[in-house]
């Protein structure tokens, strides 16, 4: 079931849950696309009305992404030129990203910037970090901040940050905090 937390002619804006692509996947699994593609293609009443009347498939555009083991809000265009907007206001840093994530254990500091550069390897669906100087690197920007510490019964820390992302790489922030030595807890790619 769809999750909208809002809806107009040009937008919809939707909760992805945790293990569904954020666009159409090359299998058979779910993702979002094809959820956002079959309730605008029933034409299902939001706020008693019906925004979705079309008969044929419906245009969803995909803004931007979120990894499939994780959950959050997500932006889709239902119009190319609605599209075209809110990717310029990515492009712009006007569209900011705001995410909550668990760290196994506690970065250095509690306010830090992290600027490194990733490669992405297709064949193996990885990125890591490299010097810039590397071809295809591409710069990855982000910023957190702790807001909360524990100590969990075996010792170890655990700390939740606020993380502002400026570029969206492919998975950066897995990638970022792993490397500085904080993987997110349950990351089985990047972490522990």
């Amino acid at each position: 079931m769809l999750n909208i937390l809002y809806e107009d002619e040009t937008v919809l804006v939707v909760w992805k849950p945790v293990g569904m692509e954020s666009q159409s996947g090359h299998g058979f699994d779910a993702d979002m696309v094809s959820e956002i593609r079959r309730y605008l293609s029933t034409g299902k009443p939001v706020d008693n009305h019906k925004l979705s009347t079309k008969s044929v498939e419906p245009y969803v555009g995909v803004i931007h992404r979120l990894d499939k083991p994780v959950s959050g809000v997500m932006v889709y265009a239902k119009t190319k030129n609605a599209a075209a907007s809110l990717s310029k206001q990515v492009a712009e840093g006007k569209m900011h990203k705001k995410s909550l994530a668990v760290l196994c254990g506690k970065p250095v500091d509690n306010v830090e910037k992290y600027v490194d550069y990733l490669l992405k390897d297709g064949k193996t669906n990885t990125s890591r970090i490299v010097d810039k100087s590397a071809a295809g690197a591409k710069r990855a920007e982000l910023e957190y901040q702790i807001l909360e510490e524990k100590e969990q019964g075996d010792g170890a820390v655990r700390s939740l940050v606020e993380i502002h992302l400026h570029t969206g790489r492919h998975h950066q922030i897995r990638v970022q905090f792993a490397a500085h030595g904080t993987p997110l807890v349950g990351d089985t790619k990047y972490g522990a």
